[in-house]
């Protein structure tokens, strides 16, 4: 099984999570100089024109692989997968629907191809595709998400197509990662740990939001109209989930929810922001560089497998 890091051409088998307005250029090319693959996030950009500045800035401040996530909700994301071949960026990961219609134009360009799925059935449509792996997403992650958890789909997804599959979801230590690998992955997808990390451009009351967060406190709201999407538990939460049981209309939870992340992210609005987050925040407790969150992650894990005789963890 070729591992991820040998995919990608980077020191760790970890890709850094296209978190909307939070995997900026700047975060991306720090995630790569610290051994991961970093990823600007496409989710919050309003046009194409914003994403080519970041993709400038990230290969100003890196040599290293890094990636786009381009969020096929964007209205603006036909644009956006030009934009990726014209600057050429190495690895495309994709989000919230089918990227079938842009992958040709990315293979031709040399381009490596890693749709986030949810469910084994998009993956296989996925595998005839071509893509090089596909992330298999569990509902503990944060921010949009299915309904499998990780431990669940990872395996079905692993046993369904031929192509790796990158663990994603609930993975904040070497004890989780090494499941991961245990379970078959090549390698594991993280974003909720990497909040907590010094170079994290998030506001400051988020990161302690993060820090105080338990392990039940977050909630999925949005299930009632398609649009399930995991955060801390919060005043914003409470109205929306209110509204979700007195069968309030797609526009009245669309009014709760409108910019909200842009405040959480940007003002540091802990009481009507979308804080998102993942159900391993209960585990994060301080603030540290991305460099050591990634080495333990990958040091731990392997010892980890090493302990239970895995492959990982036997290497020299």
């Amino acid at each position: 099984m070729k591992k991820l890091n040998e995919i990608l051409g980077t020191e760790f088998p970890i890709i850094q999570g296209g978190m909307a307005n939070i995997a900026t250029g700047e975060f991306a090319a720090a995630c790569s100089n610290a051994g991961a693959l970093g990823v600007i996030g496409t989710g919050g950009m309003l046009d194409a024109g914003l994403l080519r500045r970041q993709i400038q800035i990230c290969k100003d401040l890196t040599d290293r692989p890094f990636g786009v996530n381009l969020m096929l909700m964007n209205p603006c994301a036909g644009e956006m997968a030009k934009v990726i071949v014209e600057e050429g960026v190495q690895v495309v990961t994709t989000g919230a629907g089918n990227p079938g219609k842009y992958i040709p134009a990315w293979k031709e360009a040399g381009i490596k191809v890693l749709p986030v799925v949810a469910a084994v059935v998009l993956a296989k449509r996925l595998e005839r595709y071509g893509v090089d792996a596909v992330i298999a997403e569990g509902t503990e992650s944060g921010g949009h998400v299915g309904e499998m958890t990780t431990m669940a789909l990872v395996p079905q997804m692993i046993d369904a197509v031929d192509v790796p599959v990158v663990a994603a979801g609930g993975i904040a230590g070497g004890r989780q990662m090494a499941a991961a690998l245990a379970l078959g992955a090549c390698g594991v997808q993280v974003g909720t740990c990497l909040l907590a990390s010094r170079e994290c451009p998030i506001h400051e009351n988020y990161k302690q939001a993060i820090l105080k967060a338990k392990d039940s406190d977050t909630v999925v709201t949005g299930r009632s109209v398609g649009g399930p999407v995991r955060c801390l538990k919060n005043k914003m939460t409470r109205e929306y989930l209110a509204l979700e049981k007195g069968g309030a209309t797609l526009e009245e939870l669309e009014h709760v929810t409108l910019g909200g992340l842009r405040r959480a992210v940007f003002d540091g609005d802990m009481d009507t922001g979308s804080v998102m987050a993942g159900q391993v925040a209960g585990m994060l407790h301080e603030i540290r560089p991305l460099r050591q969150i990634f080495e333990e992650l990958y040091v731990q894990g392997r010892a980890v497998l090493a302990g239970t005789g895995g492959e990982w963890g036997t290497e020299a």
